[in-house]
Order: C-alpha cells, then sequence, then structure tokens
C-alpha cells in the first residue's frame, strides 16, 4: 500500500502555546489576527484555554539548510526552533494590523524564491510568526525547478 492510498489518521494540529499574558495573547491571535473562537474552557486557580481557528493545518519539516536558507529569505538571522507561519490573503495589511495590535516587525512583507509574499514578526506568548500570501497557486509553483515532492525526488 503506497502513502498516497492510506486512509489519514491524523484528523487535527493543534499547537499549544502557554501564554504568561494570556488575555493580550487572546486579544493579538483572536481579535487582531482573526482566528475564530472555537471553544474555551475555565477551570480552579483561574486555569483558562480558548482554542482557535487557524483554518488548515500543515506540519512544515525542514532540514537545518532549509531552515538558514528561509532564515536568511525572511530575516537574515537566526529564527527560534520553532516558527508559527499563518497564510494571510493580504501580507502587507495583515503586518501593518498585527503591528499596530503590539506585535514586533523583524522583517517587512518580502517576495521569496517559493514565489509568497512573507513577513517575519515577533508576537504575544513568545511566538514568532510568519505571515505569507501565496502568489502563485500550488499547481503552477509545481512546475518550477526546486519544487515538487520528496516522493518525486
Amino acid at each position: 500500500m503506497s502513502a498516497d492510498d492510506r486512509t489519514p489518521t491524523v484528523r487535527q494540529l493543534r499547537l499549544v502555546v502557554e501564554a504568561e499574558d494570556y488575555d493580550a495573547a487572546v486579544a493579538f491571535f483572536r481579535d487582531a489576527l482573526g482566528l475564530p473562537e472555537q471553544a474555551a474552557f475555565s477551570g480552579a486557580g483561574d486555569a483558562r484555554v480558548v482554542i482557535l481557528d487557524a483554518g488548515r493545518a500543515t506540519l512544515e519539516i525542514a532540514n537545518p539548510a532549509q531552515k538558514r536558507m528561509i532564515d536568511e529569505v525572511e530575516v537574515r538571522q537566526v529564527a527560534p526552533k520553532i516558527r508559527v507561519a499563518f497564510e494571510v490573503d493580504d501580507a502587507a495589511a495583515a503586518t501593518a494590523r498585527l503591528v499596530a495590535a503590539g506585535a514586533t516587525q523583524i522583517a517587512p512583507p518580502t517576495v521569496t524564491p517559493w514565489h509568497s509574499l512573507n513577513s517575519r514578526l515577533d508576537a504575544p506568548a513568545g511566538l514568532q510568526l510568519t505571515l505569507f500570501e501565496e502568489l502563485r497557486d500550488l499547481d503552477d509553483r509545481a512546475t518550477l525547478d526546486g519544487f515538487g515532492t520528496d516522493r518525486e525526488r
């Protein structure tokens, strides 16, 4: 059986982030970035969690050379081991909106070699974010040199 024939066993990717300033993080990610609230729970001792819908999730695994290349393109510095990337419709507008909401811009929207417009931000809860706007669709990019799947290599 090939990998393409298997039924996926994972239904959702959930990234759990501890935020010292919970209210500021919720305001930033829910209200400024616009991630809809899916559920919220509270418990004893002021325990609180909110689950925000971030759309389709992917897990991007990069080798060290690729990570260095991405960092060089996006920020020209070494980034933390974990970075959260959000696809948005308008990277420039979303970057400006999130900076106004308290993020620190590390790098402005920049056209990348993989044909997206990416910015880099320091956000609440100690997260580094990439906002990206795809400038070409996946089918179009798949025809370009360097694009494809690992199975094709």
